[in-house]
Formats: C-alpha cells, structure tokens, sequence
C-alpha cells in the first residue's frame, strides 16, 4: 500500500555514495512528476536531473553543505518559470490542440481569458504561482520516491540565486526553487534513520465539517 511505503520514507540525513539509483526507478519517479496535475496544465516548471559530480559540487556549496547532494546518485532540481508569457501560455495551448484533434472555440476562449488574468500580473506574482505548482510535483516526486523505496531528501535550504547562476536558469527564463537527491540510506551514519515518524494527532490535524 501506498501509505506503508510513506510510513518507510524518510527525509535522508546520509546517503551511501557507493550505491546508484537505477535508469528504471529514476524513470518511474520522473514520470510522476510528468503526470503531476497543474493549475491548467501549465506545467510552468522545469527539473533539471543533475547527475555530474563537479556541478552537484558546486551545487553543495551553496546549499549548506548538505552532504546529500552529492552522495545520493541524482540530483533533481525544479526550477520554476520566472513569468507567465504569452508565448508560453500559447505552447501549451498548441500542443493541447495538437493531440486533442485540433483547435475549438471553448479551448482558446480558456487560454485567451487566462492570458487576459496572468499577464498583466507583476512578474513576481507569477512567478510565485509558478513555484506553488513546482510544489505539487515535488509531492508526486516524493511519494514515487518511497513507492520505488528510493530515499529522498525535500530541500529548500539552498541560496537559489546561486543555483540559478551555476546551472545557466536566468537565460533559460527559469529560478530555482527546490532541491531533491536521490539515492540510498547509508548503513551508519544517519542519525534520523531509526527515529518514530512523528505526526500530529488526527484530532488537532484533520477537521471534518
């Protein structure tokens, strides 16, 4: 069941460098992210797979110095859209047609009107709707993680704009906004790995009306 493979992920305090994550259970992870839903199917973000040492390296440096980036086998970064842009909006709307059977007045009437709301909206608006969606796939990533039994660590402790400037975002028109590694606990050395999960109590978490 779902929910035994989330009791057994962890977010990973130390990763075994000697052990690599498979072609097939990375796939089965980015696949999730794929088909993760988004506010109108936008999908206004990208991961970048990072896999090269000298780049996950660099990447650790400004990230606290969290030894997971690179013992873990693979470095998933989800970099956001800086801005909702005609242009982009139009892509999707394009490929939607494409592979539905072709243009119809209610789909571009859908585009057209959420156009007239996102664009003349301030950048960094957008751009923080765009970063809430990179969240929900980031959910999707994590749970794929655990049904692959892959461990993961979900990190926002990283300085972006530097992560921006070492894997060339900005020109891409695209800001980071969450790390993941993915790998393998390492056998000692985790000081969390044998810890209860800890959740609030049903009663004080979930009200039902």
């Amino acid at each position: 069941m779902l929910n035994d493979k989330l009791n057994w992920r962890y977010a990973t305090k130390k990763m075994d460098p000697s052990k690599a994550v498979s072609d097939e259970k990375l796939e089965a992870i980015l696949k999730a992210i794929e088909l993760t839903p988004t506010s109108s199917g936008l999908q206004p973000y990208e991961v970048l797979v990072v896999t090269n040492p000298d780049v996950r390296a660099k990447i650790k440096e400004v990230a606290w110095n969290q030894e997971q980036i690179v013992d873990g086998s693979h470095l998933l970064v989800f970099a956001a859209w800086d801005n909702y842009t005609e242009a982009r909006v139009d892509s999707v709307t394009d490929q939607m047609a494409e592979e539905r059977g072709g243009r119809s007045e209610t789909l571009d009437a859908y585009y057209t009107n959420l156009k007239n709301m996102y664009l003349p909206r301030d950048a960094d608006v957008n751009f923080e709707h765009a970063a809430r969606q990179a969240y929900i796939a980031l959910g999707f990533a994590l749970a794929a993680a655990a049904v692959e039994e892959v461990d993961s660590t979900p990190m926002e402790g990283f300085d972006p704009a530097a992560v921006d400037e070492i894997l060339g975002l900005k020109e891409r028109g695209l800001r980071s906004v969450l790390l993941l590694p993915l790998g393998y606990r390492a056998e000692e050395g985790d000081w969390l790995v044998n810890m209860k999960k800890v959740r609030r109590p049903r009663d004080k978490f979930i009200t039902t009306i």
